[in-house]
């Protein structure tokens, strides 16, 4: 059975590759924006949305195309807030130094669909405690990111150098990168997309 992964997030991508899943990607772009605009003015919740989201990429790629799609999305809470990817490195290293020393949220979701149907979803929360580090280290590390900060919601990726802005995380390694890979796995194994 193919396997389709309804996302072009390289990390989600790099994270397929290495557990040995075969797959293809293939992204129809869904207007975030407004979906996630229109469901904050109705009062969803977090959960509800970053599930609709995924849910809807997953469903738009699985409608034209065969097999398993995976769609999968990922948001930030800060203080009650959704946050987005920032625009600007300068938006960056603002939302980097609001959380300092503080917790913060990532809120994630992963749906596969079938024949323009979702079949299976799991939803991820992890939370993760900022530490307090100083300019210094702050101005040294968006110098090293870069662009890369731009990616992702939080301003960092964790699994590269923005490990280091962190005193403790609860919850899983892979749901912090966006994919809660071990249930997904799981799920494709019932389905005998992989070997079991």
């Amino acid at each position: 059975m193919n396997i389709i992964l309804a996302s072009g997030s390289p990390i989600r991508k790099q994270i397929l590759e290495d557990s040995g899943v075969t797959f293809e990607v293939i992204v129809k772009p869904i207007d975030e924006a407004s979906i996630k605009n229109s469901m904050v003015h109705e009062g969803a919740s977090n959960l509800s949305i970053v599930s609709a989201l995924a849910e809807l990429k997953s469903i738009k790629v699985s409608s034209e195309t065969p097999g398993l799609v995976i769609g999968a999305d990922q948001i930030m809470v800060f203080e009650g807030a959704i946050y987005d990817k920032p625009k600007t490195i300068e938006e960056a290293r603002e939302r980097l130094i609001a959380v300092r020393n503080k917790t913060h949220y990532l809120m994630g979701s992963v749906v596969v669909s079938e024949r323009g149907v979702s079949v299976w979803r799991y939803n991820s929360k992890v939370e993760l405690r900022v530490r307090g580090f100083t300019d210094k280290f702050i101005d040294n590390y968006i110098d090293q990111e870069g662009d890369s900060l731009l990616q992702t919601v939080g301003a960092y990726r964790f699994e590269k150098r923005g490990s280091q802005l962190f005193s403790s995380v609860k919850g899983d390694f892979f749901s912090v990168l966006g994919l809660p890979l071990l249930p997904l796995l799981d799920y494709l194994r019932t389905r005998n997309a992989i070997l079991s």
